[in-house]
């Protein structure tokens, strides 16, 4: 059928977002009726996704969303920066995570089983073959993460490069320090803490850094090995556990000093109780 009109594949095009030769051949392979057209585009774009799932993706995008009483995260993954910072990659990921925050899904698969709720003929998993099929990358989503609100707990969402970082932090003692939290997910953006406070090192890890710092002090007295040996985990604490690292904005205090110091002008008892540091490729 060659008599298709423009303003018929413009009007495919806004929908599917696939190009306008394919969304010409989709029309005429279904004698101008959109809604098959609509339809033969899915079916194409899912055998063309299926061509690209193979491929590598190392580029990606963390995005958050919130209701009143969850906070999602989600990481999702394309093959080039270039494609990650297109509109419709973008909207998709944010299309994603609002529903996320919403539906709260147990896992990315079953995510992926949901219907998506702005075009309930499709499932999540179709919607992401035809944003495949419209951008031509390989797309997937990494992992996703539901925080819930609780009316003692402050939540504070940091992204930095982008989308590229994104920092979550959970503080205990109040509904009403989100800034607080905010400013320390900045910390977490920036230092990359790998534990939480000392307790959560794994006996391995700490028996490791014991061994090591033992090694370098062969021959010395065992009173001082043991001296320095507790100074030498202490400056293991606190490079790499967050309540101990010093505050990126006030390095005389520690995270949870500063975090507390700013409670107490409140009269309120803080402690940071959780936190999420993501980052593309990591």
């Amino acid at each position: 059928m060659s008599n298709i009109s423009a303003d018929l594949i413009k009007q495919l095009r806004s929908i599917t977002g696939v190009g306008m030769s394919k969304c010409k051949e989709a029309l005429s392979a279904s004698s101008g009726n959109l809604e098959e057209a609509v339809h033969y585009l899915r079916k194409k774009g899912m055998a063309s996704a299926a061509k690209k799932e193979g491929r590598e993706t190392k580029e990606g995008v963390v995005v958050s969303a919130e209701t009143d009483t969850h906070v999602a995260l989600l990481e999702v993954n394309a093959e080039t920066d270039f494609v990650v910072k297109n509109e419709r990659f973008q909207a998709f990921a944010k299309d994603l995570v609002e529903q996320i925050a919403t539906s709260k899904p147990s896992s990315i698969d079953a995510f992926l089983q949901e219907t998506y709720a702005k075009d309930t003929s499709l499932t999540i998993d179709a919607y992401r073959n035809l944003v495949i099929q419209s951008l031509g990358e390989n797309i997937q989503l990494k992992r996703l993460e539901l925080i819930e609100k609780k009316k003692d707990l402050s939540i504070g969402i940091y992204s930095h490069m982008g989308g590229k970082i994104l920092a979550a932090v959970a503080i205990q003692g109040s509904a009403s320090q989100q800034d607080l939290a905010k400013q320390v997910a900045m910390h977490v953006a920036a230092y990359s803490p790998d534990f939480l406070q000392p307790s959560d090192v794994p006996e391995s890890i700490q028996e490791k850094e014991k061994e090591i710092a033992r090694a370098q002090m062969q021959g010395k007295p065992d009173h001082i090995i043991d001296k320095i040996l507790t100074g030498k985990m202490k400056a293991f604490y606190d490079e790499n556990c967050l309540v101990s690292q010093p505050f990126v904005k006030d390095s005389s205090k520690s995270v949870q000093e500063f975090v507390a110091a700013e409670g107490k002008k409140e009269g309120q008892t803080l402690q940071v109780s959780s936190f999420w540091c993501w980052k593309i490729g990591s």
